[in-house]
């Protein structure tokens, strides 16, 4: 049995998905992948800045680091993070 993507598609419908990727031009993908990302980091932007609302800039961007790139890292990256308190 082949890998499906998704439990909940019919096959049919995701046949017709992997033959409509497969006609996109690579620059139409790209734009499409563009666009998910965008949308992505606007989202968890979005869920920063509603659960911190009094945050300032700063603390939101830190808070978003922590989202996007995880605790460990985002306080190599950021070593200010370590400053933020656990709200």
């Amino acid at each position: 049995m082949a890998m499906r993507l998704a439990a909940d598609t019919p096959e049919a419908v995701e046949r017709l998905q992997i033959e409509s990727w497969r006609a996109m031009s690579p620059q139409r993908k790209a734009a499409i992948v563009t666009a998910l990302t965008q949308a992505m980091f606007d989202v968890a932007r979005a869920g920063v800045r509603h659960r911190f609302p009094d945050a300032a800039p700063r603390e939101q961007a830190l808070r978003l680091a922590v989202v996007l790139l995880g605790d460990d890292l985002a306080r190599r990256v950021y070593p200010d993070v370590a400053t933020l308190d656990a709200r």
